[in-house]
């Protein structure tokens, strides 16, 4: 863990070979640093790079594949478990 602040965590995270996580209690953005990968999220499949944002709701299924051996990202987890709810 780099950084927290009350519900807040912000951790550095740089998957070798295979990235093993799993769905997370609460809600998670994910800031690219470097390199690329594929990022599949609740069955969608997306590419990401240096620069790009992703957010990832509580309990959703998600992980990275296929990423370049310079990925790492920024992952900022926060809110209540069971992640914040959307009132629009």
């Amino acid at each position: 863990m780099v950084m927290k602040n009350g519900s807040m965590t912000i951790e550095y995270f740089a998957p070798q070979q295979v990235d093993t996580q799993s769905p997370h209690k609460q809600d998670e953005i994910y800031v690219i640093i470097q390199g690329h990968s594929n990022f599949y999220r609740d069955k969608e499949k997306v590419s990401c790079k240096k620069g790009d944002i992703i957010f990832v709701p509580a309990g959703m299924e998600h992980y990275f594949e296929n990423f370049s051996d310079d990925f790492a990202t920024w992952v900022i987890f926060y809110g209540q478990d069971g992640g914040e709810k959307n009132e629009n």
